[in-house]
């Protein structure tokens, strides 16, 4: 009697841990997954005053690449119908790249415009690449390339810019941050301002120090990095870059750029900087708080090398 007893009990046992199991199963939440990247990508719902969605033909890849262009109120202003505008190229944060990341600061760029408060610039949102603005040949993801020898070519073809580097700046926040440091000092005949926010500059630094490896599945070319790009611009620092770093107190990056700010100080590599207070690792809140202070670092400094005598 007991051995039917027992055997019942072990039965029940085990039909209630199956129950449970199968429950659990149902009710737990799947894990993200990373959205497959995408060359070129749909523009979300929402309003974003003067954006438009375009695309062009890589001239390497044989493919359309997307990107978002901000064009200021006096773009379409029929008597300015001859004027010419600065760019300022911005590179988004994380991976995989999308030319949508960044958009939502254009109500606050718009707004800024529209009130005076800065002189009239046109925005492009870039698509990193697979690799968020790195080339990686591994993958098949040139994004620097992509964007430095097709875009912005591209776009002052298109577009009534300042096709010149007098004209053209340069910003991103986290992987963009990195981005642009990586950029900047890599093609400083390209940018007259530039201004790299919240960037990872730790695991830039491990890559330095890792021929390239910044993890074991991701290893790039030695050298390209912010510390060693620094380092090879410090020698012969032509022409001379306009730099803000920014970053907010509460982000996770705000130690290593203090560190990286350190860096460029032994280099004797001038730059300006922005520390947010209470600030966390969002380009939104930055620039809720600090974004007329960016967007007026850039406006000077187009201002001053249009206006400058050769």
């Amino acid at each position: 009697m007991r051995s039917v007893i027992c055997k019942c009990l072990m039965g029940c046992c085990l039909l209630m841990l199956s129950v449970e199991i199968v429950s659990a199963q149902r009710t737990a939440k799947p894990a993200k997954k990373r959205p497959p990247f995408k060359w070129v990508n749909k523009m979300p719902k929402g309003d974003f005053p003067g954006l438009q969605h375009k695309t062009f033909t890589s001239p390497s890849m044989k493919i359309p690449v997307g990107y978002c262009i901000y064009l200021p109120p006096q773009y379409h202003d029929a008597k300015q119908s001859s004027r010419r505008f600065p760019v300022v190229y911005y590179l988004h944060g994380g991976r995989p790249g999308s030319e949508v990341k960044s958009i939502r600061l254009t109500p606050l760029i718009d707004q800024a415009i529209r009130q005076g408060e800065v002189p009239p610039m046109i925005y492009v949102f870039v698509n990193g690449g697979e690799v968020s603005h790195y080339n990686y040949p591994q993958k098949k993801s040139m994004g620097e390339d992509v964007f430095v020898k097709e875009l912005i070519p591209h776009v002052d073809a298109t577009y009534r810019t300042i096709a010149r580097r007098v004209g053209r700046g340069l910003e991103g926040f986290s992987q963009g941050g990195r981005g642009t440091t990586r950029i900047m000092f890599k093609h400083p005949h390209l940018f007259g301002s530039a201004a790299p926010g919240g960037a990872g500059h730790a695991t830039e630094k491990k890559i330095s120090e890792n021929d390239g490896r910044e993890s074991e599945a991701l290893k790039f070319a030695a050298g390209y990095n912010t510390y060693d790009l620094a380092r090879k611009y410090a020698v012969n620092p032509q022409p001379p870059l306009k730099i803000l770093i920014h970053v907010g107190t509460k982000g996770f990056n705000y130690e290593n750029n203090l560190a990286y700010m350190k860096f460029l100080d032994e280099l004797k590599i001038p730059y300006q900087k922005l520390i947010v207070p209470d600030a966390p690792h969002s380009a939104m809140v930055i620039y809720q708080k600090q974004g007329l202070r960016i967007m007026k670092f850039h406006a000077e400094n187009f201002r001053a090398a249009i206006t400058a005598k050769p």
